[in-house]
């Protein structure tokens, strides 16, 4: 086969597989949906803010197993089926990385910022990317190369340099451990003194889509995990901004950090205002 031609096949397999993950996105959504306005059964896992439903659960078991029917030598990684504090390699090979319910005590309150999260990479990098809010019913997807969109329609990102004209989101996380609650407000506070607004929601993908689609002009976040940010990095990046480690430093998913941007020169400036957190790599 030549270059031409293996080209040709690999645009075809990405297709099949954004199609099959646009109808399984749409049939656990409607699992999300049904769910969103009924009792809830809630468990904790690593505190009591750190929340987990039955729904969660069926939806990883829905999405892995309608995925891996259609596509059997691909790996899966999922939020409910990786036990507390287990490591997972991520290798070359074709893995889906997913989020059933990304803002699970948004959903357990019915707060409407909710997604089902599904990353798709090949050798490490993100070539396919669905973020699905059944709830507003908002699908964001990118495929690489091919741009970023909303329901169909193309987004794109700000071009907000100054931070003095930014409304940006920032997340305080499940835990409650003091000192990192403390940094966190540290750091909130010194860039809501320069900035518009800072927006807290509760859905790391969401407001990764939310600067992807030019809605919030940045987001940082510490202490998340590759499932929250493996599709809306590649939906940022499509939509033409940018995304890295909180030091400015190659985005690395595993390395539970992430600061994205419509412009470079602005993630620089919050870079500089920001505390830097360690967490223990996925």
């Amino acid at each position: 086969m030549n270059e031409k031609d293996q080209q040709t096949s690999e645009q075809e397999t990405l297709d099949e597989c954004f199609i099959a993950a646009k109808e399984v996105a749409n049939e656990a959504g409607e699992v999300i949906r049904t769910a969103f306005y009924k009792g809830k059964e809630v468990t904790t896992k690593a505190g009591f803010a750190d929340l987990v439903t039955e729904t969660d659960r069926n939806v990883e078991q829905l999405v892995m197993s309608k995925l891996r029917a259609k596509f059997p030598n691909h790996k899966f990684i999922g939020e409910e089926s990786t036990k507390e504090g287990e490591h997972w390699i991520l290798t070359d090979d074709p893995t889906w990385i997913i989020d059933p319910i990304d803002g699970t005590t948004n959903f357990v309150h019915r707060f409407p910022y909710v997604a089902i999260s599904m990353g798709f990479l090949v050798k490490k990098q993100a070539v396919l990317g669905i973020v699905f809010n059944p709830i507003q019913d908002l699908m964001f997807h990118a495929r690489i190369g091919l741009g970023a969109y909303c329901n169909d329609r193309k987004i794109y990102v700000t071009n907000t340099e100054e931070l003095g004209q930014s409304l940006v989101c920032a997340e305080f996380g499940s835990s409650r451990v003091s000192t990192e609650l403390d940094s966190k407000l540290t750091s909130m506070r010194q860039v809501l003194e320069q900035a518009h607004g800072i927006r807290s929601l509760g859905s790391a993908a969401l407001n990764m889509c939310s600067v992807a689609s030019g809605q919030v002009d940045a987001y940082w976040e510490f202490g998340l995990h590759a499932w929250d940010i493996a599709a809306a990095d590649l939906i940022v990046r499509e939509a033409g901004g940018v995304v890295m480690s909180t030091d400015g430093g190659p985005l690395d998913i595993m390395n539970r950090r992430v600061l994205c941007a419509g412009k470079i020169a602005l993630a620089q400036k919050i870079i500089k205002l920001i505390k830097q957190m360690n967490y223990e790599r996925d």
